[in-house]
């Protein structure tokens, strides 16, 4: 269309300007479009569309628009006039001549009919029905997602590190035709990407809590194509509630407002492997405020508390950054396809609260496994409510009061069984973790 446009420009400007034309054209444009031709019979008319045309109506309702049409027998062979840039090839292209064949013999005309061919069949998506299922989760929890550009530039992942810190040595996959300065390679970090998000926003919005699923880019050794990582990246700030009539919360969330974030996560997932957070150091989060989520022994990712030097090279409020970057594969595999269900018990529950004294630098998380594993299946439920440290616990020391909840599925427990339980628990933190009960 593009000569014809020019030839008839210049016949124009002959007619009108006096002008003369030079013979000939001059065409640098390397790929000159070919007319697409589709072949069609008469079953497949008849299979779309539910009606019977011979071939001769066929070609007649195409030709009427500018397609050429051979006919050979039950087949049709059509090809698109050059304006017809909306005509595809091959099935698509079969599925755009039934669209003008049922258009210029009319919707009306063509039968209700009942569908009576066979479906293909039905095969699932593991990968893609889990990463649904945590979009549904994480949006359950109060997070709203968001999907950003794949394309970045390097000193703006650069802004994850503190200052100091080397940036980091993969080479990037770079652009050929960059649609702007700030977008010349594919992206290495997902966080990156979602904290840009959060900047624009805290000018509009207090309380911010996005989610981001989507890959980055790795260059590999062998073959031209990168290496796409799927990961998940989530992100909270601002307060905990918004201001409401009847009160809310308004401090600042913190991490463990965001460990309870990963706790639905993972709870919903229903990982076939124990979970367990462990404290670890990243450039990019808090030292001191930094865990690593696992799950078997298997690292899962990072979580934490934005590092403030890093905090500092976004603008952002005041307000701690709480973000997690999860390999979304790890997390995936680690998903159970099968996992047990149990009936609400019918037996009463006996509640008691247990308060320790431990060493400082001990996790609360190794005293809960220690208490789940000495307590067995009469320890239905476990919650740390209370942690304390003062002059009445002792220096180096803090107190970890635990609310423990016993329950058997077929009967009701009594006193005397709770009470065996219960010290069979004590004995196990005394020798293994050296703790006291506090009175």
């Amino acid at each position: 269309m593009a000569e014809r446009g020019v030839r008839r420009g210049l016949e124009l400007m002959r007619q009108w300007g006096s002008g003369v034309v030079a013979q000939g054209l001059v065409d640098a444009y390397p790929l000159h479009p070919q007319d697409p031709t589709v072949e069609i019979t008469l079953d497949d008319v008849r299979r779309w569309l539910g009606i019977h045309l011979e071939s001769a109506e066929i070609a007649d309702i195409l030709h009427r628009l500018e397609f050429q049409v051979e006919v050979d027998g039950d087949r049709l062979r059509a090809t698109a006039p050059d304006h017809r840039l909306d005509i595809a090839t091959g099935i698509t292209g079969v599925a755009d001549l039934m669209e003008e064949i049922a258009r210029i013999y009319g919707y009306e005309r063509i039968p209700e009919t009942h569908m009576a061919d066979s479906l293909p069949p039905q095969r699932g998506n593991p990968s893609l029905e889990m990463e649904e299922r945590m979009r549904d989760l994480l949006v359950s929890l109060g997070l709203q997602e968001v999907v950003t550009y794949r394309m970045t530039a390097p000193e703006r992942e650069a802004r994850l590190l503190p200052p100091g810190v080397p940036p980091d040595p993969r080479p990037y996959v770079r652009l050929e035709n960059a649609i702007s300065s700030d977008k010349v390679v594919l992206r290495h970090s997902l966080l990156n990407s979602l904290l840009e998000v959060m900047e624009r926003n805290a000018r509009l919005r207090p309380r911010q809590a996005l989610f981001e699923i989507g890959p980055v880019f790795l260059v590999q050794e062998e073959g031209e194509l990168p290496l796409e990582e799927g990961r998940l990246v989530i992100a909270l700030s601002g307060p905990r509630h918004l201001p409401a009539w009847q009160g809310a919360d308004t401090g600042p969330m913190d991490f463990y407002d965001f460990k309870g974030v990963l706790e639905g996560l993972v709870a919903g997932l229903h990982l076939s492997g124990a979970v367990s957070y462990e404290p670890t150091e990243h450039p990019s989060f808090h030292p001191g405020k930094c865990a690593r989520l696992t799950v078997e022994n298997r690292a899962i990712g990072v979580m934490g508390e934005l590092h403030p030097l890093v905090h500092e090279r976004y603008e952002l409020p005041e307000t701690p950054v709480l973000a997690a970057d999860l390999d979304l594969q790890a997390l995936l595999g680690a998903v159970a396809e099968r996992y047990d269900v149990e009936v609400v018990p019918a037996y009463p529950p006996v509640l008691e609260d247990l308060a320790l004294v431990v060493d400082e630098d001990l996790p609360a998380e190794r005293v809960a496994q220690a208490i789940r594993q000495a307590g067995g299946k009469a320890v239905i439920d476990l919650r740390l409510f209370d942690v304390y440290r003062g002059e009445q616990v002792g220096a180096g020391k803090k107190s970890l009061a635990y609310s423990l909840t016993y329950q058997d599925p077929e009967r009701t427990l009594t006193d005397a069984e709770v009470a065996k339980v219960r010290q069979r628990i004590i004995q196990r933190l005394e020798r293994d973790l050296q703790a006291r009960i506090r009175s």
